[in-house]
């Protein structure tokens, strides 16, 4: 009887690690597939240089991926990343490049001014929907009073930094992997990592184990500060000058990225690589895919919902059978 019983929980217990490895591989093999279709559409964007043009929007994306991911581990959603980093945008073409220590002193403010807000959203018990909402405006208004036009330029040193060529693998490859390394030894390899991502799963437990919370919540908002000012920083590195409604979509395409990344908007489940593959697939999908087949830019937003419809319809598809399971 012993061994009879065993049998039927060794192959549930197969099971639901054969479920967990799907739901984690669907960033990873969304990706592939939009550069199997890519490939299949344009053999020669498969290169050196194909990625690189491809994928050179999408390191500021995901990094503001990686801001909106440490926002969504408390359980809370920003509105307001985009608007901020058309900010730094601003910031970066004008003051950092006119008044260097100005202008790293003004970022720098910036990224205490989000760990104010979590600390306000947490004392306060306000929603972050509303006050990242009203933020948004904030932002946008401080950043056309900046620059009330495009114009601009970048320092020669960011433009440099942007611009590196190394060997063998594309920058923005190399940029990406690097991204989603911090991001994963930081928050799933560190203790403190782990106390930020139980905060939301299990505030009262964290609390009870002697961390602040107010702590914990002031420093995931001034993480998406920071990473913020990075994708501001790249951003305009990319573009050579700034925009004050440069950053108007990244707000959405954070949220996708990280949705699609494998995180969801309760109980602190995110994933710093799926992330970053999530960010990269919205990348790829948003300019070359879409180009490729044709489709008029009015249509790619909606193929872009379509896209991340499909993947999560994918997700709970797979939860749902281990569930009736």
């Amino acid at each position: 009887m012993t061994s009879a019983s065993a049998a039927p929980a060794s192959s549930r217990a197969s099971a639901a690690d054969l479920r967990r490895g799907l739901r984690a591989a669907l960033p990873a093999l969304s990706l592939a597939l939009v550069i199997a279709a890519i490939a299949w559409l344009n053999p020669r964007a498969i290169s050196y240089f194909g990625f690189t043009l491809m994928l050179n929007l999408a390191i500021p994306i995901a990094l503001v991926t990686m801001a909106q991911m440490f926002v969504i581990a408390c359980n809370d959603l920003d509105l307001s990343i985009g608007a901020f980093v058309g900010f730094v945008t601003c910031v970066s073409a004008t003051w950092l490049r006119d008044e260097p220590w100005f202008g790293a002193l003004a970022l720098l403010g910036c990224v205490a001014l989000y760990a104010a807000l979590g600390a306000l959203i947490y004392l306060r018990n306000l929603p972050s929907i509303v006050v990242t909402l009203g933020m948004s405006f904030v932002w946008q208004g401080l950043a056309i009073l900046l620059l009330p036009k495009p114009g601009g330029r970048a320092p020669v040193w960011l433009q440099a930094i942007m611009g590196v060529k190394p060997p063998f693998i594309p920058f923005p490859i190399v940029a990406a992997l690097l991204i989603a390394a911090v991001g994963w030894f930081g928050v799933m390899r560190t203790s403190y990592g782990a106390v930020l991502r139980g905060a939301g799963g299990n505030a009262i437990a964290i609390e009870r184990a002697g961390w602040s919370l107010l702590k914990v919540k002031a420093t995931l908002f001034a993480l998406a500060g920071a990473f913020g000012v990075l994708s501001g920083m790249a951003l305009v590195g990319i573009t050579t000058s700034a925009d004050a409604n440069i950053g108007n979509g990244y707000t959405l395409l954070s949220i996708a990225g990280v949705i699609l990344g494998g995180g969801e908007f309760v109980g602190g489940k995110v994933s710093p690589i799926g992330a970053v593959l999530g960010a990269l697939t919205m990348a790829m999908a948003a300019s070359p895919l879409l180009t490729f087949m044709n489709i008029p830019p009015d249509w790619q937003v909606a193929a872009n919902g379509a896209i991340l419809i499909i993947v999560l319809a994918a997700r709970v598809l797979i939860s749902r059978n281990g569930a009736e399971r």
